[in-house]
């Protein structure tokens, strides 16, 4: 691809070039490429066959798991994050060790490779909470907690400019890649000022499906508010608030 300068940007087809817009800019290409009969039939191209399937299945895993913990999404995440997901899933799917080339799925992957999945890259948790936190699945019962001990909020969270206030945001999820049916529970802490009065000890519990064999994933994350004659907004439309997958289990 190639990058259109000048005053006049293009959109559209001229000849054999398409011109076309993206987050990266104005740009541009040449068409081309292999007929896709062939690469539905040609003995060839079975690696590709076999590699577009595992991408499609990834993709369609990410989207579930994007839409279980949607409630949470809606403020913490970035323009890219559906391309990241779907990246990881495919590493996921790749860990599977028993099925052939092609039909390696999730439910045979490693999940936990999505451990640290950050879901905004530009408010990662990693480096917004340092206050310690305990991330807990109690397959049995059915519960998926974050626990923080009391802490200083100016001193454990970094805030982005503007910031006045701020509350914990958690999520558990049980998801069925197969059925592509999921179980999910939120929880959230009230909104604390961020300055060094210390907060209480906060537990997030969410509660899914007691005894499922389903993976299970539990989200944490940050909210950021700005205080405005006595009203809370959120900060920058949520464009700095973190949310991280801080635990997983596979299931059985």
């Amino acid at each position: 691809m190639a990058r259109q300068k000048g005053i006049i940007k293009l959109k559209g087809t001229i000849g054999d070039i398409t011109f076309y817009k993206t987050q990266d800019g104005h740009l541009a290409r040449e068409k081309g490429g292999i007929d896709a009969n062939r690469i539905a039939n040609d003995p060839a191209f079975q690696r590709t066959r076999e590699n577009g399937s595992e991408f499609g299945r990834a993709g369609k895993a990410g989207k579930l798991l994007r839409t279980a913990l949607r409630p949470l999404l809606l403020n913490s995440a970035d323009s890219r994050m559906v391309s990241r997901l779907t990246q990881s899933m495919v590493k996921v799917i790749q860990a599977d060790t028993t099925s052939v080339r092609g039909l390696r799925n999730v439910i045979d992957g490693e999940a936990e490779l999505l451990f640290g999945f950050e879901f905004n890259i530009r408010g990662k948790l990693g480096t917004s909470l340092f206050a310690p936190f305990t991330a807990t699945i109690d397959r049995v019962a059915g519960t998926l907690d974050a626990d923080l001990a009391s802490f200083i909020p100016s001193n454990m969270i970094a805030a982005p400019s503007g910031t006045t206030h701020f509350k914990m945001v958690s999520g558990g999820a049980e998801v069925d890649f197969e059925a592509e049916t999921f179980v999910v529970a939120t929880s959230e802490t009230t909104i604390y000022p961020w300055d060094t009065t210390a907060t209480a000890a906060i537990n997030l519990s969410n509660a899914v499906t007691a005894n499922s064999t389903k993976p299970l994933f539990l989200a944490l994350g940050i909210e950021f508010y700005q205080e405005v004659n006595g009203q809370m907004y959120p900060l920058k439309n949520g464009a700095y608030n973190p949310l991280s997958i801080v635990k997983v289990d596979s299931g059985v």
